[in-house]
């Protein structure tokens, strides 16, 4: 099982790494800062990121580097495949060894995102014992594991308030690292495809993380059709967070899952029934599915989620409160 330790670093604690690792040698492994900032109403978050972002920490974007292009039917954001995250990658100046943080500006909602593409790339292996037999090859794994791949990827808990709120100081404009030569590949961690769904929210247990109002089909801010995938149960991804945008501790988690039926004998290496995960496009699923690894559960994305279901007219849509 993940240790929350393997997934979570404080902003005290970042801040001891960073200041530790400043006289390494060029060329050594070190602690790799990504920003990630990205919002439904601001997708571009460089701005903000220019403005103001962690000492070193190099801007990741969602929509074009942790997404790939595709047309409606695959949802809004794709997943990229395996050259275009290498080269993503590359531009991000990482290196085989290299271990990664990410953050964004609240609540880890986008950086989660890449913490799950690092996970598919195989980031991290030492702490999690594979993917489930559900997990679907793309492309292999070339590179994405042992000494050649990332060592480990974690999320700032609280995100970039909490280092501003640790009175830890901001720089801005740019930063442009020397190009990385680590080669990802994905595939390590498990995800249901748009033709398995409507079965696996029938015999399964399928989590849409979508605020209720979206979810029982009263509000649709962006997709062509209100309401949920049939058998789907509802709990936004908001309230894995405390008051103060940190994730809940593990007991907190598991007994928020618990509420939906999801104990910890759940997931597929457990030997329960798959839990899978489905937002509005694949982002915010992400983030659950994080919450999901800190309560010791294992959890399956829909990468395409509602915006995929939804942009296939032949497909059945329920409305109401109820899955």
């Amino acid at each position: 099982m993940t240790e929350p330790a393997d997934l979570l670093i404080s902003a005290a604690e970042l801040f001891a790494i960073l200041r530790a690792e400043a006289d390494l040698p060029p060329g050594a492994p070190r602690t790799r800062v990504l920003d990630v900032r990205w919002s439904l109403a601001q997708p571009d978050g460089r701005p903000a990121y220019r403005d103001g972002h962690i000492p070193g920490a190099v801007y990741a974007d969602l929509e074009h580097e942790l997404s790939a292009p595709g047309p409606a039917t695959r949802g809004r954001h794709p997943l990229p495949d395996a050259a275009s995250l290498t080269a993503a990658a590359h531009r991000w100046g990482l290196h085989p060894g290299d271990r990664v943080v990410a953050y964004d500006g609240g609540g880890n909602f986008a950086a989660a995102r890449l913490w799950w593409l690092l996970r598919d790339a195989g980031a991290g292996e030492h702490g999690h014992a594979g993917a489930g037999e559900h997990a679907h090859a793309d492309g292999g794994a070339s590179g994405a594991g042992g000494g050649a791949g990332i060592e480990s990827v974690r999320l700032l808990d609280g995100a970039l308030p909490a280092w501003t709120a640790a009175g830890l100081s901001l720089e801005s404009g740019d930063v442009t690292p020397a190009p990385g030569t680590i080669t990802l590949g994905s595939g390590r961690m498990p995800r249901i495809e748009l033709d398995e769904v409507a079965r696996f929210a029938r015999d399964e247990l399928l989590l849409d993380v979508r605020a209720a109002e979206r979810y029982e089909g009263r509000d649709e801010p962006i997709d062509p059709r209100a309401g949920h995938i049939p058998g789907a149960r509802n709990l936004p991804t908001a309230g894995n967070l405390d008051a103060a945008g940190g994730f809940l501790a593990p007991a907190a988690l598991r007994e928020r899952f618990a509420s939906v039926g999801i104990g910890v004998d759940e997931g597929a290496r457990a030997g329960g029934v798959r839990v899978g995960v489905s937002c509005g496009s694949g982002i915010t699923a992400s983030h659950t599915l994080f919450a999901l690894a800190l309560a010791g559960i294992d959890g399956e994305l829909f990468p395409g989620s509602w915006s995929q279901w939804a942009n296939h007219p032949e497909l059945p849509v329920a409305v109401g409160p109820e899955p």
